[in-house]
């Protein structure tokens, strides 16, 4: 289903309202389910497995969210499995604790389904694959540097220098 949604052009404005509007009309629409091992877990007939470079920190895993690092060694598994109209507004309502929704981590994660290929979406791209699709990650694997101030981070603060700030109240500051 994410695969259908990254496709949207409205899904770059307004990502987290064009998945929960489009969601309705994907699961009726969803006829193969998926069906995924994560670490020792079996999730079993899902119409949507979400795996991500590290668990997103947020209460409510449909939401979307921020990861604090991408560091951790672990993979970010989200399973939905949503049966009726009152499953539905029971994950709405519940959210985690929903039956419908499987959230944990895991090392690696095997995907499979009865399907020759698989639609899946990997950092925003559409594309089909064939199964089993499987995710593994690698601790440390990638090093990658950032602005220190960029969108979406807390500007650090900065350290206060006692010695100017003394010649300052001093009247010695050059």
């Amino acid at each position: 289903m994410y695969a259908d949604i990254v496709q949207r052009p409205e899904y770059r404005a307004a990502k987290t309202e064009t998945a929960l509007g489009l969601l309705p009309e994907l699961l009726e629409e969803a006829s193969g389910r998926v069906d995924a091992t994560a670490g020792q877990k079996r999730l079993v007939g899902q119409q949507a497995v979400l795996v991500s470079n590290n668990p997103y920190a947020t209460r409510d895993p449909l939401a979307g969210g921020r990861r604090p690092g991408l560091d951790r060694g672990k993979l970010g598994v989200i399973g939905l499995r949503v049966e009726n109209a009152a499953q539905a507004a029971d994950l709405a309502v519940r959210g985690e604790r929903a039956p419908g929704l499987t959230v944990q981590t895991a090392r690696r994660v095997e995907i499979t389904a009865g399907a020759d290929t698989l639609p899946v979406a990997v950092d925003g791209e559409a594309l089909a694959l064939s199964p089993p699709v499987v995710c593994t990650v690698r601790r440390h694997a990638l090093r990658v540097l950032v602005p220190r101030i960029r969108p979406g981070s807390v500007a650090p603060s900065s350290p206060l220098n006692w010695r100017w700030i003394t010649a300052l109240a001093l009247g010695r500051a050059r």
